[in-house]
């Protein structure tokens, strides 16, 4: 029994110091393993910033070998085991496969049966330890080498970080887009240093087995001056992107300006699935509600205007456009009467909802009985064209592709006629083109089989006719069985009429996927309009509730809409066609005579004054939670909706809370609209007392800038958790208004003031004041001084610098008597 214990307690000191360096070094030693499915085991970095393992996708049945930040939210993947083909690229992970170190020192992946499925190298062998390093390489080792005997930063897929290098010598020199923002799979575009000393990106063929190459849509050697003789393209530590070339030279992409230093945020470079090359950065306190990645900068410009090619169908799919939001980010659409072809993918092209083509002559109806032509200004598909009609107006243009049974689209512009065919590549929206793409569309929307009364596939019917002929000729001969023979065709016909009557009204719904209701209905699920949940400007609303939506919110609008049918329909699908976590979902309408209603989401916690006002304040986390929040919609508002749009009544009571309390901008659909590429429009003064922009009153332009004035007032009333009015406070009347005396106390360094008896935000007053100078940012007089809505956002995540704000007001008399701004 001793010599047992001797030899246990021997083995246990040899074990010891092994697992000591484990786990003081992160090191993996032959014989560790992780297996998919059952735990969530990784291998981490010392710092704990990246982990490897394995990633669930899909039902949880199946799994990617990824590496990912392991400490923020949405523990984004910058990683993945591929199989090695220019196509799928991604491995689909059975549940119970293995990822070990062997002892031959060899990393391999193997399902649950024990098929090796994956490796590390095809003819690597003598690892003795792997090691998820700091800066998201993984890496495998030998204690006889000096360098690394493999390393994920090697075989790159769509992301690079902040020390890795693509080196054009190196096989793996290249970068691939994802699918989707939602798959591993491979994607249409690349990013590569080929073999002449240049940097690319470019499409392939998709799907295809192989890599088949089109022209790039970014070259660098075109953008400049000297032909580039590219070494390598380099991520350092501090985020910054450059190429190196062959005599040491180093070569920014583009004047990328100040970042962040990198102590405060994570960085990371991806080929994003839409074709995009962009910088992201993201806030390292992960203490701090609201945070996600920014884009800190990308290439090319505008990708819409970047493919030029005739081959391929550009960066949106074939027979649709594509459209560039301020951050970008090309939105792919449809033209009227077309239709995504896997409505979960945008970017995979559009197809016609009617049959277009009638060229057989069985029909002997003219062609503007059969068709129409929608506009579509300044879209052109540039690649397209197969004739070109000079000297023409737009009329002439019309009925020429209107007779013409090719003719898909006619773009018209001075003077010239170019009619293009179907399938249509490189579809954008650009304002240059000063033209109209007149869209050839069915009037009645169905194929020849279906609406043609003079088709070979209408025997059926006939068929139908002749049983009914025959079945009358039977029954004529007793006066009773006709009389019951015409009740059965009534009650028939009746039948016919409320099915036809209740389709047609479903299908009338907007291409948004909109519910349109009828008056009726909606009286029906509001039990009379009986529950009612407020009162706007706009209207009142109601609480109801349908077994299909459950429980709703029902706005009758009797002030704001006067204009016709198609407008309404025109500005409602504008709002059905919004989506974001922080906006009240819209999900109806009703437009039926005089009665105008609105469908929404039921929020159940009320709104943010409710809140923010009430007997007890909610915490000091949650409202800036709620800070975040609204800035984020807003945001996606102001620049990543394909049409702009300007709330113009920012409030906390038009702030609803979800069940989870996530902060949900409404009554958006109810403000002034504008055209991407509009940037200032007049009008009458719309808003609420306190929070009204300056230029409202000065009957001058106005622009998004006045939601950005609106959510400063909100943003202090928030931190604050007081009114931005109280008339109360009269007899302090530098504390009556709350813009007026938050400037006051910021300069004069006594912030602590505002937030009196608040233990929350005395224990934060760094944040504290970090936000109330972004707030006073907002509230500046002069429009073109407050950030946008995007800078807000990141100003609030840090990774934008808040500079000193200067006094708001550039007139004294606006601040009547107060002391404020007395020393400007």
């Amino acid at each position: 029994m001793p010599t047992i214990l001797r030899l246990l307690l021997l083995l246990i000191f040899l074990v010891l110091p092994i697992y000591s360096i484990a786990q003081t070094y992160r090191n993996v030693i032959p014989g560790w393993s992780l297996t998919s499915g059952f735990d969530n085991s990784t291998w981490t970095s010392q710092n704990g910033d990246f982990a490897f393992g394995f990633r669930p996708i899909a039902d949880n049945n199946s799994f990617v070998l990824a590496i990912w930040y392991a400490k923020i939210p949405d523990q984004t993947v910058v990683w993945f085991a591929t199989d090695g083909t220019e196509y799928n690229g991604d491995i689909q992970i059975p549940k119970g496969s293995k990822v070990e170190l062997t002892i031959a020192g060899k990393l391999i992946l193997s399902d649950h049966q024990g098929k090796q499925i994956w490796s590390a190298g095809d003819n690597l062998s003598g690892a003795t330890y792997a090691a998820m390093l700091d800066n998201g390489n993984f890496v495998l080792g030998s204690k006889s080498s000096a360098g690394y005997l493999w390393e994920s930063f090697n075989h790159p897929t769509d992301t690079i970080l902040p020390s890795q290098v693509l080196d054009r010598k190196r096989l793996n020199n290249k970068l691939y887009s994802s699918a989707s923002d939602t798959t591993y799979s491979k994607g249409r575009f690349r990013l590569r240093i080929p073999d002449d000393n240049n940097l690319v990106l470019y499409p392939v063929a998709f799907p295809s087995l192989t890599e088949n190459k089109y022209p790039p849509y970014y070259n660098l050697s075109s953008l400049s001056k000297s032909k580039p003789d590219i070494k390598q393209f380099v991520f350092n530590e501090s985020g910054q992107i450059y190429i190196v070339s062959n005599n040491g030279s180093i070569v920014n992409l583009v004047q990328w300006g100040t970042l962040a230093p990198a102590t405060n945020v994570y960085y990371r470079a991806t080929l994003d699935f839409n074709g995009v090359f962009t910088q992201y950065s993201h806030p390292k306190n992960t203490d701090a509600p609201g945070q996600f990645w920014s884009i800190v900068r990308y290439i090319p410009d505008n990708i819409c205007m970047s493919f030029n090619d005739r081959l391929g169908s550009g960066v949106c799919g074939y027979n649709s456009y594509c459209q560039l939001t301020s951050e970008g980010r090309p939105i792919c659409q449809c033209p009227p009467e077309f239709d995504f072809i896997d409505p979960e993918n945008i970017f995979g092209g559009c197809t016609p909802n009617f049959d277009l083509q009638r060229c057989r002559g069985e029909d002997t109806r003219k062609p503007n009985e059969l068709f129409e032509l929608r506009t579509l200004r300044n879209v052109d598909w540039t690649t397209s064209d197969y004739e070109s009609l000079e000297s023409y107006n737009e009329q002439d243009c019309r009925s020429s592709c209107l007779s013409d049974c090719l003719c898909a689209v006619a773009l018209f512009r001075e003077g010239t006629c170019w009619k293009k065919k179907l399938p249509l590549p490189n579809g954008r929206l650009d304002v240059s083109v000063n033209g109209n793409a007149l869209i050839k569309i069915r009037k009645d929307k169905g194929s020849s089989s279906e609406k043609d009364p003079n088709s070979k596939y209408c025997k059926h019917g006939n068929k139908n006719r002749s049983t009914i002929i025959l079945v009358g000729s039977l029954l004529g001969s007793s006066v009773f069985f006709n009389i019951i023979f015409l009740a059965v065709i009534f009650v028939v016909l009746l039948f016919v009429n409320k099915t036809l009557r209740k389709k047609t009204h479903k299908t009338s719904v907007l291409r948004s996927n909109l519910h349109s209701f009828t008056y009726e209905e909606l009286e029906e699920a509001t039990d009379g309009f009986s529950e009612e949940l407020g009162r706007g400007a706009f209207g009142i609303v109601y609480k109801g509730f349908t077994e299909e939506m459950g429980s709703i919110a029902v706005k009758k609008l009797d002030k704001v809409f006067h204009q016709g049918e198609k407008e309404f329909k025109s500005e409602v699908n504008t709002i059905g066609q919004t989506h974001h976590k922080n906006l009240v979902r819209l999900l109806g309408f009703c437009d039926e005579g005089q009665h105008r209603l609105l469908v929404y989401e039921f929020m159940s916690n009320g709104s943010l004054a409710d809140l923010l006002f009430g007997i007890t304040k909610p915490d000091w986390n949650r409202r800036v939670q709620f800070a975040f929040g609204i800035s984020r919609g807003l945001m996606y508002l102001h620049e990543e909706c394909s049409t702009q749009i300007i709330h113009c009544d920012i409030k906390p009571q038009n702030i609803l809370l979800d069940d989870s309390f996530t902060a949900r901008i409404s009554d958006f659909g109810l403000a002034k609209l504008l055209i991407t590429s509009q940037t200032r429009g007049s009008t009458g003064i719309r808003g609420t007392r306190g929070y009204v922009a300056p230029e409202w009153f000065r009957n001058t332009p106005v622009s998004s800038k006045v939601d950005v004035y609106s959510y400063g007032v909100m943003l202090l009333e928030i931190i604050c958790c007081r009114k931005g009015v109280v008339p109360e406070l009269v007899e302090e009347e530098i504390k009556a208004i709350l813009t007026d005396w938050a400037y006051d106390c910021y300069s004069q360094g006594k912030l602590e003031d505002l937030v009196e008896n608040d233990e929350e935000v005395m224990n934060d007053m760094r944040r504290f004041e970090r936000l109330v100078m972004i707030a006073i940012w907002c509230i500046q007089d002069e429009p073109s001084l407050r950030p946008s809505m995007k800078k807000v956002t990141q100003m609030l995540e840090g990774v934008l610098e808040v500079s000193a704000p200067p006094c708001p007001y550039q007139f004294k008399e606006y601040v009547g008597n107060s002391s404020v701004c007395n020393d400007v």
